[in-house]
């Protein structure tokens, strides 16, 4: 890759294939476009973007070598396995009362900014995409110096804002063609989700411990 439009498109793409996987953040997009509209995904996108803003800042400063630590993954993996656990039962907890009803407050905004940080710190997988992948991608865009660097991190997260915002896009306009019913039981599906994706990370985090 010896141009900065290969650098943004490839990067671009390797985005947008990551983001169509299903995975926690694609799950809380979902769950929180029903009740806050289309802005829900940019939203956490944008807490999504900040923390690998900073992710990147420190593997330029050689933070690489304690991605690929095991304990470094067995903590993150319990730690992301508790939470989003956590947030799971927050979720069946709250069945009884959800309602399609959107009252449109700005206020929740800061809340899905930390959401996007949180779910995706939570994950493992995605640090060690970026102990793979990213660092390979960083090596290669800084040939062309610090501004490789910027267009590699562009196209990056333009790729997860063009997916996440199509699917907050899709189900918060199709807020008024579901019931209380319909989004309970979409609720409920997204919470299982989650409980099943952090057994999931606890039982990997668990079979890196040498005993």
């Amino acid at each position: 890759m010896n141009s900065l439009f290969a650098i943004f498109f490839t990067s671009l793409v390797v985005a947008l294939s990551g983001a169509i996987m299903p995975g926690p953040l694609l799950t809380i997009t979902i769950s929180e476009s029903t009740r806050r509209g289309a802005m829900a995904g940019p939203m956490l996108i944008a807490g999504h973007a900040v923390l690998e803003l900073a992710l990147v800042v420190a593997l330029l400063l050689g933070l690489g070598p304690l991605l690929e630590n095991e304990i470094f993954f067995i903590v993150i993996a319990f730690v992301g396995g508790l939470l989003m656990l956590w947030m799971a039962l927050g979720m069946f907890r709250s069945l009884p009362t959800l309602s399609v009803s959107y009252s449109g407050k700005s206020e929740a905004k800061g809340n899905l900014l930390m959401t996007g940080i949180f779910m995706s710190l939570a994950n493992p997988y995605w640090i060690i995409w970026w102990a793979t992948i990213g660092i390979g991608y960083i090596v290669l865009s800084q040939k062309l110096g610090i501004v490789g660097v910027i267009v590699f991190f562009a196209g990056h997260i333009f790729g997860d804002l063009l997916w996440y915002s199509a699917i907050s896009l899709a189900v918060g306009k199709g807020r008024k063609l579901f019931t209380d019913k319909i989004y309970r039981m979409l609720i409920a599906f997204c919470a299982l989700f989650l409980v099943g994706f952090s057994i999931y990370l606890i039982i990997s985090g668990f079979g890196k411990i040498n005993i």
